[in-house]
């Protein structure tokens, strides 16, 4: 895996020249800042890095008119006095002799950073770039953007490229309007854009950016806009908009390419947004949006303007594009009220457009509130009392994630795959540790005991190899791993013992084909078993949850994101078991995609066992998605069927008051 990281130092240049206390938090060193963080944690270093180049006046052209190209072109030659009257002409706009080259370089960044993931030099990246572009228009500068950086890149991969389908998905803590009119008609771009709103109070102030804006034309359906009517949402808010909005619709959309607008205004700290989202958060979504288009993902930096919180997400995105774990989420994993109802109205207005939403059964559209005039939020200034506030409250939480790295250290084996004799031919990715260790005879032999499975001498010795395994992710020195069985129960049974035993206070088991839950497993919460092939579709208890193997695309994607995430996240595991029994039924591209998803809520601390009949490449093909590549596709999506459907919803209507990520509407 290659990631890109495309940045050039000129785009330092542009900054304001006069007082303007809305302006001047969009400043060079929000660059300098994350290219400093990068550095110190090694991580660009490891990136394929390019220098940005100066994007053409026939490629800004791809969105904006020739007259505004020409009007910035202009500005080069403008004196202070002349750029800060032509600035005044734009809502929160700042120009400076350098605006047109660093705006040029920045749409530039998006360009080549597209370009090298679409021919393959680089499987994903990020841009780091300014002035950011989401609110730019046509013939219109806004909200510190002058060009449209992501939409030109949208454009580009379309014209040059061929492509037909394109995922935007803006993060920013601001409704990114400018990508919204460009796009509005265009079925072959999906918009979804999540944003601090207030029922039109907070700027930009517009009517469009709340969740019936659905598109025009042939584009209704394609824009997604997501409002969050109060401040302080976050992890498990964004967590459960991903899961009940964004993924059901993209995997339906099927894009060939996913383009991130990443504004990390919406992270805890940052005085424009007031959210609580830690920086951890926007390497769960990043890995997310890594199981899209073959693992494209191509990162813009849109916002964020506290350098601290701004930094610690861009390094986290950084990371998960690398393929390195992310942290395990921090705080309570229940949705805000607010945040259920925005979700709640998103998922009605555009359930008549997406089969996948309609699937999850029906969610009553809310009556739309509307901001007066006299209630709009001025902008937050700095040194102003809520920028102070902000500032403060923020301190104490993000010096806390400094010491991060330290509570969960990248361990120094990303993947390792303990293999029987009989799967020793296996080709598996280079960077796989191939583990030939075993655990201490005793040690073997003593959890051997639990199962007459287990004394056979091929199970015997695959359960040593797991062990060994085992330890080394419960130890810290392996992030995640694979390994075969031909005993698969009864191993898993001793993953579970020795995981409670040793270091993780909650394992998650994700159990598919003829696995049962030992009877005499502790019911003290410490242990969730899901079981995906169940014989039927029950909640036995709150932590043994059985659902039958949806037959179609659409049946397992509603499976898994609308149940199995939730409550994986929900649970806050400390370790993740995923077990391939006899007849697990899962193709190949399911089961990957199941292990891809589940590298997410224990912080990457996953063990995949598989039954040693059932593996054939499968093992391969697990080893290189627990290693962070992308998963295969799952195929054309597929409608689930009626009884499917209606046994998943009873199913989350049973646990939903236990398990708050399973809501997908506001509690009347």
């Amino acid at each position: 895996m290659r990631t890109a990281l495309v940045y050039h130092e000129e785009m330092t240049a542009a900054r304001l020249l006069w007082e303007d206390p809305e302006c001047e938090i969009e400043r060079p060193e929000r660059l300098t800042a994350a290219l400093e963080r990068l550095q110190q944690g090694g991580l660009e270093q490891r990136c394929l890095q390019l220098a940005a180049r100066e994007a053409s006046e026939a490629e800004l052209g791809l969105v904006h008119s020739p007259e505004y190209v020409s009007l910035l072109r202009g500005t080069q030659a403008l004196s202070t006095e002349e750029l800060q009257a032509l600035s005044g002409q734009y809502d929160a706009v700042y120009f400076h002799p350098s605006t047109f080259h660093c705006a040029r370089l920045a749409a530039g960044a998006a360009l080549q950073l597209v370009d090298a993931v679409l021919t393959g030099s680089a499987h994903n990246g990020l841009a780091l770039v300014r002035p950011p572009g989401h609110h730019s228009q046509r013939a219109a500068a806004n909200g510190f953007c002058v060009f449209n950086n992501v939409a030109i890149a949208a454009k580009h991969a379309q014209q040059k490229h061929g492509l037909q389908r394109i995922l935007i998905v803006d993060w920013d803590v601001h409704h990114g309007q400018g990508i919204q009119y460009i796009f509005e008609d265009d079925p072959s771009v999906l918009y979804f854009s999540w944003h601090r709103y207030e029922h039109g109070c907070f700027w930009p102030y517009l009517r469009e950016s709340d969740a019936d804006a659905v598109g025009l034309g042939q584009g209704r359906g394609f824009t997604v806009n997501l409002p969050w009517n109060q401040v302080g949402m976050g992890n498990a808010d964004y967590m459960a908009a991903f899961l009940h909005v964004l993924l059901p619709v993209a995997f339906e959309f099927d894009p060939q390419l996913v383009l991130i607008s990443a504004g990390f205004d919406s992270a805890i700290g940052d005085p424009e947004g007031q959210m609580q989202a830690t920086p951890e958060c926007f390497a769960h979504l990043t890995q997310l949006l890594q199981v899209l288009a073959g693992g494209r993902v191509c990162a813009v930096l849109e916002g964020g303007y506290h350098l601290e919180s701004l930094s610690q997400s861009v390094c986290m995105v950084v990371k998960a594009l690398l393929g390195d774990p992310a942290p395990p989420l921090s705080g309570s994993m229940v949705p805000q009220h607010s945040a259920l109802e925005s979700i709640q109205s998103v998922r009605a207005a555009q359930a008549p457009h997406w089969t996948s939403l309609q699937q999850q059964g029906p969610a009553p559209l809310l009556d739309p509130r509307t901001c007066s005039p006299e209630g709009r939020r001025p902008p937050v200034l700095p040194g102003g009392p809520e920028f102070k506030a902000a500032e403060a409250q923020t301190s104490a939480v993000l010096r806390s994630l400094l010491d991060q790295p330290h509570l969960y250290p990248t361990p120094p084996v990303r993947t390792a795959a303990a293999l029987t004799a009989q799967d020793a031919a296996l080709v598996l990715p280079p960077d796989v540790l191939r583990q030939e260790g075993s655990a201490p005879q005793e040690e073997t032999q003593a959890w051997a005991r639990l199962h007459e499975a287990l004394a056979e001498d091929t199970a015997f010795i695959a359960l040593g190899k797991v062990l060994h395994l085992l330890n080394g992710i419960l130890d810290g020195q392996v992030s995640g791993g694979i390994a075969t069985t031909p005993a698969a129960a009864a191993t898993l049974e001793v993953a579970i013992r020795r995981g409670l035993s040793h270091r993780a206070q909650r394992v998650l088991c994700v159990a598919a084909g003829q696995l049962d839950r030992p009877p005499d497993l502790a019911s003290d919460g410490r242990n969730l078993w899901l079981n995906i092939r169940g014989k039927e579709a029950a909640a036995l208890s709150t932590f043994h949850v059985s659902v039958p193997l949806p037959g179609t695309t659409g049946g397992f994607l509603s499976c898994i994101l609308a149940l199995v995430l939730p409550l994986a996240y929900g649970f806050q595991p400390d370790l993740v078991l995923v077990a391939l029994g006899p007849a697990h039924g899962l193709q190949d591209p399911q089961a990957a995609l199941l292990a891809a998803l589940l590298r997410g809520p224990a912080g990457g601390r996953i063990l995949v066992l598989v039954e040693q009949e059932s593996t054939s490449q499968l093992a391969g093909v697990l080893a290189r998605v627990l290693h962070g590549e992308a998963p295969p596709s799952l195929g054309p999506f597929s409608v689930a069927s009626p009884e499917d459907l209606q046994a998943l919803i009873r199913l989350r209507g049973q646990l939903e008051a236990q398990w708050k990520m399973l809501q997908v509407a506001a509690p009347s």
